[in-house]
């Protein structure tokens, strides 16, 4: 508990002191260092083919104009927050890293060398391809294990040899590195898969001393760090294929996207370093993601495949609603009142009770019935002519009911006729018929 509590209060010690300090990753091998780093280019090169990044580290040192190159000859070290891995240059790995943190409690899990190139700036029109530096860059790579917070994430301590090209503003430094995990996929569902294809995210850093197992070794080191000239340093992020790429956003906001100038089909993400950041971690990350195949015509093919499917789908939707509907109506009645359904007249019997042979005249058979009847004539009989009423009753069979709820069984259709034979203005004869037949559904009887 006493080391976390130490931890915790050198944390707070270098936040206070970040003004002073002006913490980068590079450190020099004397204190006090009087040369600064600039310009520095962290670039990234990614390709859809493969999710290993190609990782550069481009600089060149500003010496004060007083001095010379040799007065500042010396070793230089880059603190790296995570793993490296890939391609690495002959030789044997440099004992010397792996006893210095091993002396501090720190285990080595990889040791190796890096390329380290040289690239003249002013015979860059020749194609001439960057100098190999013989022997390249030493590294350890270690993590802490146990302590009060566990096993670390591993972290990077590369020793980058001097070379009188390191004094010369005329060459340009490059140390590659070969990375499986800065491109990071990001979590989607199915869908997002199959239309948009997998997305990726990654992330530049730079003054990131955060890293508990790396953060120790800065401490330690604090007076000699190189800081960073007012050159215009830069974060990149190269996209290679820019016919099959989508790049959904990039953060910050202030990092400027643009098509290559120099390279092919290339989306460049920078960001500008600035120097007045103190030990503040400047970060660029961008969300992006390949397609290819038929997933280059999504944006077309998905609107006509749901267009065509809603046309298609239509006419058997409108039909299975329709039967759905008319069984629903059939079987399950909701509101107040009977189910029954009348079209044209259909009388009762009590109606037809008050109308008598030879008592009831033609005005009260209208009076009564109603005037929508039809009317024959007799031309043998002159004088008597028939009132007919017709009508249509669908009714209800084993209705239940539940206040406002009903059930039924089944339906009937009943037709109705009633003739009214008149001789002169008096009633002589009624006939009525009825005739029953089961129904399947109520918007059968209309259709029939």
């Amino acid at each position: 508990m006493g080391r976390l509590v130490v931890w915790v209060i050198t944390l707070l010690i270098a936040a206070a002191t970040s003004e002073v300090c002006h913490a980068q990753v590079f450190l020099a091998s004397r204190p006090n260092p009087e040369f600064m780093i600039g310009p520095l280019f962290v670039r990234a090169t990614v390709t859809p083919e493969t999710e290993v990044v190609t990782l550069d580290v481009l600089w060149s040192l500003t010496i004060p104009p007083n001095m010379v190159g040799a007065a500042v000859e010396q070793d230089l070290y880059l603190l790296w927050p995570n793993a490296v891995d890939g391609d690495s240059s002959p030789g044997a790995a440099d004992p010397a890293l792996a006893a210095y943190v091993k002396g501090r409690g720190f285990t080595p899990i990889a040791e190796g060398r890096l390329p380290l190139l040289a690239k003249s700036l002013y015979r860059i029109g020749e194609e001439l391809p960057p100098e190999p530096i013989k022997g390249g860059a030493p590294f350890v790579t270690f993590v802490r294990q146990g302590g009060p917070l566990g096993l670390t994430g591993p972290v990077t301590y590369v020793r980058i040899p001097w070379t009188p090209l390191l004094a010369n503003r005329t060459w340009q430094m490059n140390l590659r590195m070969e990375l499986t995990d800065l491109m990071k996929r990001r979590k989607a569902t199915w869908i997002e898969d199959l239309f948009w294809g997998p997305q990726h995210t990654i992330s530049l850093t730079f003054n990131d001393v955060r890293a508990r197992a790396l953060f120790p070794v800065y401490f330690e080191r604090r007076d000699r760090v190189v800081r960073l000239a007012d050159d215009p340093s830069q974060l990149l992020v190269n996209l290679t294929d820019a016919d099959h790429l989508k790049i959904y956003e990039f953060y910050p906001g202030s990092a400027r996207r643009r098509l290559s100038e120099t390279l092919d089909s290339t989306e460049e993400i920078t960001l500008f370093l600035d120097s007045s950041e103190g030990i503040n971690p400047q970060v660029l990350t961008v969300q992006f993601g390949y397609f290819r195949g038929m997933r280059s015509w999504a944006p077309v093919l998905i609107p006509i495949a749901f267009f065509a499917l809603g046309n298609l789908a239509m006419p058997i939707v409108m039909s299975i609603v329709r039967r759905a509907s008319a069984a629903l109506k059939g079987r399950v009645q909701f509101g107040p009142g009977g189910a029954e359904r009348e079209t044209g007249v259909v009388l009762s019997r009590e109606t037809l009770a008050r109308i008598v042979p030879g008592v009831t005249t033609a005005e009260e058979v209208l009076r009564y019935c109603g005037p929508d009847a039809e009317e024959h004539e007799q031309l043998t009989a002159p004088g008597r002519r028939t009132l007919i009423y017709r009508g249509r009753r669908v009714a209800p069979q084993g209705r239940r009911a539940l206040g406002w709820l009903a059930t039924i069984s089944r339906w009937s259709v009943e037709q109705h006729e009633v003739e009214v034979t008149l001789d002169g203005n008096v009633v002589s004869d009624v006939q009525a018929r009825v005739r029953r037949s089961p129904l399947a559904a109520p918007g059968a009887a209309s259709a029939s």
